[in-house]
């Protein structure tokens, strides 16, 4: 099973990281989790206090994507996200690839 989850809201980040915790511990043979952010929630990348869980995140595989247009906006650069964030062109590309790919959405 693989699964996309997407966050566009900064408040959102507590709550998609513990629902991909909790669906990491009810099934630990995940093929594939990729979290896409897009809007202000690429802002949560740059949290100290976020980018511990992520930190975690990354270390159990889980992909994790910015929005090169969402961080354009907020004049940020791939140089200021910690080192285990990818970047893709457009979020909603990102999403639309997941989905066509078998990936089933989650929207937080």
């Amino acid at each position: 099973m693989k699964v996309v989850f997407h966050v566009n809201e900064l408040e959102k980040w507590s709550t998609v990281v513990g629902n991909i915790n909790n669906l990491l511990k009810a099934d630990a043979k995940m093929k594939a989790i990729e979290i896409v952010a897009n809007g202000e929630a690429v802002k949560g990348y740059l949290q100290a206090d976020l980018g511990i869980a992520l930190h975690e995140l990354a270390e159990k595989r889980v992909i994790l994507s910015s929005c090169q247009n969402a961080m354009n906006h907020f004049e940020m650069t791939k140089e200021t996200l910690p080192p285990f964030v990818g970047v893709v062109p457009a979020g909603v590309l990102r999403l639309v690839e997941c989905q066509t790919e078998g990936y089933a959405y989650i929207k937080s």
